[in-house]
This record gives C-alpha cells, structure tokens and sequence, in this order.
C-alpha cells in the first residue's frame, strides 16, 4: 500500500536563526525518512517573535541590548547561534546584521510564494539574505529582489506588498499559532498536530516524524 503524504506545517519567522537551523536538520531529517518510503508536503506558517516591532525595524544592536540586558549578553546568544548554524553547515554573519526588522512584510511574501510553488526557495532566500547578506527583509525592495531571485516575479511582489494582500491572513495564523499553545520557533505540525518546538538534530527529528507517522497511520486503521 501507497503510505499517504502526510502535511508537515513549520511556524517560522523570517529572523528566527533557530529556524535555518531547524529547515537544515528537517532536509536531512526527510532525506533519511525518504529512505523508508515516508513523503511530506512543506507549508510555512508565520509567527511574529516580535509582534509589536514598528514597520520599519529598528536597529539591531539597540535593540539586542534592551531585550536581553546588555550588548554583552547579546553577543554571547550570537555566537551560540554561529556555533549551532556551523554544526548544520550554514554561516551566519552577524557583523552584517544591522537592523531588526518586522517579519509581516516577508511572511505575506512567503504566504505569496505557496500558491506559485516556490515557497521552500523562497524562505531559503530570506533567510540567507538576513543571516548571510544582512539584508533588510523588511524593506519592500529588498524582498522583491530577493523573491525574484527565488522565482517570484518582483513587479508582482512589489504591488502586493504595497496593498493587503495576504496581510490580514498572516496576522490570523500568527494569532491562531499563539492561541493554539505556541509561544516558540520553530514549531513542526504533522497533519495539524503539534509534535515539538526547537531544531532538534535530524536523527532525533526523523525518529519523532517517523512515530507521528505510525500513530496518525495506527489511527486511521483504527477509525
């Protein structure tokens, strides 16, 4: 028998760096569950982790500084996450992360790039344009370019992120996500069933996908 596609939804934010570090560990996660014949379809979800940023962002290290107590003390979680990003093969570059911008702007962009089947690249591009190039993702022009170079088109972009389109359904979902118990990115749903917070190393996320599977699977068979 076929085993059935299941749907894995990941809640994400655009400058979550736990969040690259997660889509790395999922790839090799599924590569190794594809092994056993185990098929998922990817969806994106949004979560703000900060949901009362202006528009514009603000800049980084000020920012850094007031939410954790120091400078200091932001520097130190930076290299956590560097060491944590090399282990899973990615660079982060924080000397170029000069703002904190607001995410609403790049999940409408991610919400826009599922109907055009092109939303795992385009979240690729966000995040390495963030973490890597230490570009502005809030900045309209710059996520045109960024989804273009993912397979958007950047006119079309650029003249829905200019209007609401999309806008009012990622506020929803970001609000749902935290109403439905999540307070942490990112978060992994299979076929809307929360299974764990936090970029598990791909052996361990591979074995919790692997036993989701076979209890949704044990469940159907028994309905």
């Amino acid at each position: 028998m076929t085993q059935p596609v299941r749907t894995l939804d990941i809640v994400s934010d655009a400058i979550c760096p736990w969040c690259w570090i997660g889509k790395r560990n999922m790839e090799a996660a599924l590569a190794d569950l594809a092994t056993d014949g185990l098929r998922f379809a990817i969806r994106w979800r949004p979560f703000q982790l900060n949901p009362d940023m202006p528009e514009e962002g603000v800049e980084r290290a000020t920012y850094r500084a007031r939410k954790f107590g120091s400078e200091a003390r932001g520097r130190e979680l930076d290299a956590n996450v560097a060491e944590a990003g090399r282990a899973a093969g990615l660079e982060f570059r924080h000397d170029r992360m000069l703002r904190t911008p607001s995410t609403v702007r790049a999940h409408r962009v991610i919400r826009m790039a599922e109907a055009a089947g092109v939303q795992d690249a385009v979240v690729e591009a966000l995040f390495r344009g963030y973490f890597q190039e230490g570009q502005d993702i809030g900045d309209i022009l710059v996520l045109a370019t960024l989804a273009d170079g993912a397979g958007l088109d950047s006119v079309a972009v650029t003249t829905m992120l200019r209007g609401e389109e999309h806008l009012a359904e990622v506020l929803a979902e970001d609000a749902a996500a935290r109403q439905g118990g999540i307070s942490g990115v990112p978060s992994f749903l299979m076929d809307r069933h929360l299974l764990f917070s936090g970029a598990m190393p791909p052996p361990r996320m591979a074995e919790a996908f692997r036993r989701a599977d076979g209890i949704l699977a044990a469940r159907a068979a028994a309905a």
